[in-house]
């Protein structure tokens, strides 16, 4: 999408769409099944569909735009159609790359995410912000040197609670950009190393039965921590309510 209300980018660009963590607060999943149909309205394997398994879980395929934008609702899904899309940007932008996906999740072939890279390196014009609850696959990639390096591709990790500490960390991984996105805050991650970027920090939205409020001494928590490495903090619009508007942080790292 060329316009988007995520406040930290200027763009969305879905060539994948789908996911299989399976997290209760997902807005995408929400999302999907609100505007897709079922797989049986299509016919798969055909001239436009292809079906396959990546980590013993489905996958689909589709080259042309069909009349809904999440076909197989929530399952993983290469929209080659999309591919091109930032090209024809020629105004450069902040994009946040499959807001609806988890690009690096392990159930995305290795050649899905080549072909997303290939297709950013070709528009370089853009700034390409990635987001995975699975970093592991970032480790994996710039092992085999398949992670691109450069100003224009950074690399973000979600960190929910202090249970899920593990992120892309600059201090090992110093030729690459990296960011932490602690959204939704659902406990205090404690003080803690950043060891990052830049920090997003938001709160959950919607109206989910269990839905979880941050407490202002967990967002205060981990803005010390980062206070103290110097890390650019950025607060999403949901924690107006928490920390107050005099209080809110909107700090970009290249600016």
């Amino acid at each position: 999408m060329d316009k988007t209300k995520i406040e930290w980018c200027d763009a969305s660009w879905n060539p994948i769409t789908g996911c299989y963590h399976g997290c209760e607060y997902c807005y995408a999943r929400k999302m999907a099944k609100r505007f897709g149909e079922s797989a049986n309205c299509y016919t798969v394997d055909g001239n436009h569909i292809k079906f396959g398994v990546c980590d013993d879980k489905p996958i689909y395929e589709i080259d042309r735009k069909l009349n809904t934008p999440y076909p197989f609702g929530f399952t993983p899904t290469l929209h080659r159609h999309k591919l091109s899309q930032p090209i024809k940007w020629t105004r450069p932008r902040t994009i946040f790359v499959c807001s609806m996906a988890d690009l690096f999740g392990q159930w995305v072939p290795d050649r899905w995410i080549e072909l997303v890279f290939d297709f950013c390196a070709s528009a370089p014009q853009h700034r390409y912000l990635f987001l995975t609850k699975n970093p592991d696959r970032y480790v994996s990639l710039a092992q085999r040197k398949m992670l691109p390096t450069g100003e224009n591709f950074w690399y973000g990790s979600t960190i929910t609670d202090a249970d899920t500490p593990y992120f892309f960390d600059r201090s090992k991984n110093k030729e690459y950009n990296t960011f932490i996105s602690a959204e939704p805050l659902l406990k205090d991650t404690g003080y803690g190393e950043c060891h990052s970027d830049w920090l997003i920090l938001g709160a959950e939205t919607g109206n989910r039965k269990g839905k979880v409020v941050p407490e202002k001494t967990w967002i205060d928590n981990i803005c010390y921590a980062a206070d103290i490495e110097r890390i650019p903090v950025f607060m999403k619009d949901s924690l107006i309510p928490i920390v107050g508007e005099e209080n809110m942080r909107r700090e970009f790292p290249w600016r």
